[in-house]
């Protein structure tokens, strides 16, 4: 699995004008599933999320995670995260997990999210989704588990 997370002071989804997930400050993580993730993958990117250093301390030094700044966490799916972009001008997507099981996956992520940190929001599955953020930095990692 992999996230495109970015540092936000806010950010939002909205589905056919109606907003579907909203967090101020804290984490938004583009959500990508690959062929061969499973529930193991699940739980290290979720591991990563809460607990990776991107946010200052008081001496500005990106030293305190999700969970030290009390920020919230926008989980968004994204199919295209999934894409070889390698050869050619057009993405390939042979690397990415079939539907049903990259919502399964994604589904899963999220409840464990919401199992262990209050501050979690989502976008819809396969939805046709407008993300608004205010990066913060601004800030982005990609991550992998």
């Amino acid at each position: 699995m992999k996230a495109l997370i970015q540092r936000v002071r806010r950010a939002s989804v909205t589905v056919d004008e109606r907003e579907v997930g909203t967090i101020a400050h804290g984490l938004l993580a583009l959500v990508g599933v690959e062929k061969g993730d499973d529930e193991a993958a699940a739980e290290r990117l979720l591991h990563k999320l809460l607990r990776y250093r991107v946010f200052g301390d008081e001496a500005g030094k990106m030293n305190l995670d999700l969970q030290q700044v009390d920020g919230g966490l926008l989980l968004v799916s994204q199919f295209t995260l999934a894409a070889d972009t390698r050869k050619g001008l057009r993405p390939s997507f042979s690397s990415a997990a079939p539907p049903d099981e990259g919502e399964r996956l994604f589904n899963y992520l999220l409840e464990r999210a919401r199992a262990v940190w209050p501050r979690v929001e989502s976008g819809e599955f396969a939805a046709n989704m407008q993300v608004e953020l205010v990066n913060d930095g601004p800030v982005t990692f990609l991550l992998e588990s």
